[in-house]
């Protein structure tokens, strides 16, 4: 088994410094002032990773892919722990030539055999669903 290694330090009051595995700084805030808050960053972890994965399958089937973004909505639990209980990524696809059944092949293949993020959250009771867009462009 791999080992990773991150830090978070505490800068004051809610807000926090996080050190990346590959050493990149990304600033915490519990308060959402000073940067995005922990829960905010598990959505762009999962929305990150997903998108990854559909990028890097659409470019291999040649299509002209011209951008790629989701867009990430999400309910909490409304007590303690406020865990996420259903996320929903919507993806808007922009290119030439890209059919319904290759971006439904890449989220499928993304959510079910490549994002970490989204395996571990659906293993932990989250409700993770999915639709697209595809904008000729």
């Amino acid at each position: 088994m791999a080992e990773t290694k991150a830090s978070v330090t505490w800068q004051q009051d809610k807000a926090f410094m996080g050190v990346s595995p590959s050493g990149h700084n990304v600033q915490i805030d519990a308060d959402k002032e000073k940067g995005a808050s922990p829960m905010e960053l598990i959505l762009l972890g999962l929305g990150g990773c997903a998108s990854y994965d559909i990028v890097g399958i659409l470019q291999k089937s040649r299509k002209e892919l011209v951008a790629v973004r989701c867009e990430l909505t999400a309910q909490r639990a409304e007590t303690l722990p406020a865990v996420y209980t259903d996320i929903h990524m919507h993806f808007v696809v922009t290119g030439q030539g890209i059919a319904d059944k290759q971006v439904e092949k890449a989220i499928y293949l993304s959510a079910e055999k490549y994002c970490s993020a989204s395996r571990m959250l659906v293993q932990g009771g989250v409700n993770v669903t999915h639709d697209f867009e595809i904008i000729a462009g």
